[in-house]
């Protein structure tokens, strides 16, 4: 099941998060999330508060605000997405400088924006703290079916093995003089994505042709066998019971 390297999202340390098992992150990254998303919307100082819980994380991690706000530039097509709600929603109105803005439609797209927000982060700090063979190994602990498990590795396995043969064949066209600058180079790259199809499907063939003659029988050997203390699912639960404990006052308040 190993990926032969560390993701783009990872940021190697050695601070008590990296160190806890995969699976008691990935466990304490959901259940932040679920909590989050069950929030009622009006609590606004309670997603301050997911945030600084988060805050807490990143630093006890030592992963730097520049790089976590970097990664969390995925999510502007939902932010652009919110920002057009209080236009079109209907419902009651309010005015402010001038524009006439739908309060549902505010709401609708504060909830999106923090909650969304927060779970982006949640996630950018789940990958940041853990190699993807690890994150892999730990959805397997957590019993998530072995089929999807391997699905999952194939997946990252093959889209490395594709990248680098985009790659390749990027140069060859560039050495060869060729620069894609128009509708009439489309034929190159058409055929480009073709060739690209059949040497993918090939080496997949090849690979499983290996594995079969290895003895795989559908099911991928567990080398490491991960396991997690009392202490380190303690320690891993403390985020999503402390926002469980903000999320009910949210809801009594």
């Amino acid at each position: 099941m190993s990926t032969g390297h560390a993701h783009k999202l990872y940021r190697h340390g050695h601070s008590p998060v990296h160190q806890l098992p995969p699976h008691c992150k990935i466990a304490a990254a959901l259940c932040f999330v679920l909590v989050v998303v069950s929030t009622p919307r009006e609590a606004v100082w309670a997603f301050g508060l997911y945030a600084v819980l988060l805050g807490a994380v990143a630093a006890l991690a030592r992963v730097p605000a520049g790089f976590l706000l970097r990664r969390l530039l995925i999510e502007i097509p939902f932010v652009a997405f919110a920002l057009l709600m209080p236009f079109v929603v209907p419902g009651e109105r309010t005015e402010w400088l001038g524009i006439s803005l739908s309060v549902p439609g505010l709401w609708g797209a504060w909830n999106i924006l923090a909650k969304g927000t927060l779970g982006v982060a949640t996630s950018v700090l789940l990958a940041s703290t853990t190699e993807l063979r690890s994150l892999l190994l730990g959805l397997q602990r957590l019993r998530l079916p072995p089929l999807m498990v391997q699905i999952a590795s194939f997946m990252i396995r093959y889209g490395d093995v594709i990248t680098d043969e985009m790659r390749r064949m990027s140069i060859a066209r560039r050495s060869r003089g060729f620069e894609a600058r128009g509708v009439r180079h489309w034929g190159v790259l058409a055929k480009s994505a073709g060739a690209l199809f059949i040497r993918s499907y090939e080496r997949g063939e090849r690979v499983h042709l290996a594995m079969v003659s290895r003895g795989f029988a559908g099911t991928m050997p567990v080398i490491d066998e991960v396991t997690a203390s009392r202490a380190q699912w303690a320690y891993a639960a403390a985020l999503p019971f402390s926002a469980l404990a903000v999320c009910l006052l949210g809801w009594t308040l």
